[in-house]
């Protein structure tokens, strides 16, 4: 990771990232309480939550794409720029409700391009792959720590200095990335061609068998978080207080963070990329331990066991940008990251829908880890056939060299 932090670039995005999911887990916070407190509706609480989430899948499909049809470092300083205009208006008193609606609609849709460029514009910067991995790794770690801080103390934080100063500082971090990025980034050109199809990155992703297998690892996180959106029920059904809802939410996301360092610091890349299909399957595979009907201290092993192994999707998203030409690697980004998102959202619908059926949140998540077995299986053996093939078309081009080198002399 030190060799990361080295590039003058990469210490800029990651910090510009950081300060920005910090602020954005404080506005959460302050909105999901903001609306909650004006209306007394936990609908509209709902609704303006889910818009956090909803417009990744138009913007993640179409706009992802301008991150390949213009600079990156002048779109994600003018994206920035935009949410930090937009996260302003909404820090203002007595907003309307449908107008603050609107806004966080609008905010996530021109997160796309910007996220897209970010991740497009990280590996351009380095040469060495197994560096890039390690600044993945380091990425990982940072959001999933702050996302924790932001569960641990984001409530606390925004009941103590109000819902709109806690706005107006999420506002104020997209200005110090815009100009964090606009200094210590390069300024490169467009990478890819404005003749190209609007969706040409996506029939070149799905006309890849190996990216194909990547998206199917990537988006097993659908079920992965069944027990996120199952929370309360599952402390209801284990007999303990609500307090326990916290916790169960971030047992996931500490094991993330144990997982991803491990990784980066005692397996090589190269068996990394071997074991993908292995984590893949144990972070699915450790919620069927769920039937059991464990109690808390178990439920929590559990899911800190199955962030701890889902940590190889840092692998899956750093081999995905890898293999992604750099004309198209914005988009095939978002083609990756509005799959992910819908997976996430159907899998906590129909975790939600299956649990009120059986009456069992337990069961549930047992089900989906099942669920999840039988998607990985196969595509952990296509995953080791598609590495077969690599090491042999590699073996197979190193003998080709050796021989012409012999020829020469």
């Amino acid at each position: 990771m030190t060799a990361a932090l080295a590039v003058t670039e990469f210490r800029a995005l990651w910090f510009a990232e950081g300060q920005s999911v910090a602020g954005d887990q404080l506005a959460k916070v302050a909105l999901m309480i903001l609306v909650y407190d004006r209306t007394r509706s936990a609908w509209w609480a709902a609704v303006v939550y889910a818009l956090t989430f909803l417009p990744a899948l138009a913007g993640g499909l179409g706009l992802s794409q301008l991150a390949d049809r213009f600079p990156r470092r002048a779109l994600m300083v003018v994206c920035s720029l935009i949410q930090a205009v937009l996260v302003g208006l909404m820090a203002i008193p007595g907003m309307h409700i449908g107008a603050l609606a609107a806004l966080v609609f609008v905010v996530q849709l021109v997160q796309s391009p910007a996220l897209a460029a970010q991740q497009s514009a990280a590996r351009e910067i380095f040469t060495d792959d197994a560096v890039y991995l390690r600044s993945q790794d380091l990425r990982g770690i940072t959001t999933n720590t702050l996302m924790l801080l932001g569960l641990a103390g984001g409530g606390l934080l925004v009941v103590s200095i109000g819902t709109s100063w806690a706005l107006a500082l999420d506002a104020a971090t997209f200005v110090v990335s815009a100009l964090v990025v606009h200094r210590w980034m390069k300024d490169r050109p467009a990478a890819g061609n404005k003749d190209d199809g609007w969706f040409r990155a996506a029939r070149w992703v799905f006309g890849q068998r190996r990216m194909r297998v990547l998206l199917t690892l990537t988006w097993l996180v659908g079920l992965v978080v069944v027990p996120e959106g199952l929370a309360a029920p599952l402390a209801h059904e284990m007999g303990v207080s609500s307090a326990a809802v916290g916790w169960l939410l971030a047992a996931d996301p500490l094991g993330f963070v144990v997982g991803a360092f491990l990784l980066s610091h005692f397996v090589a890349p190269d068996m990394r990329i071997r074991l993908v299909g292995v984590l893949a399957t144990g972070s699915v595979g450790v919620l069927i331990g769920f039937v059991l009907h464990p109690n808390l201290a178990l439920a929590l092993i559990l899911l800190a066991l199955a962030g701890a192994t889902g940590a190889y999707s840092i692998t899956v998203g750093a081999t995905f940008n890898t293999w992604a030409p750099n004309g198209l690697r914005g988009g095939a980004f978002g083609i990756a990251r509005t799959g992910m998102r819908v997976a996430q959202g159907v899998g906590v619908a129909l975790g939600g829908a299956v649990a009120q059926w059986i009456g069992s949140a337990m069961t549930t998540v047992a089900l989906a880890g099942l669920l999840g077995v039988l998607i990985a299986i196969p595509a952990t053996v296509a995953w080791a056939g598609i590495q077969r093939s690599a090491r042999s078309e590699s073996g197979y081009r190193a003998t080709l060299t050796k021989r012409g080198a012999g020829t020469t002399n």
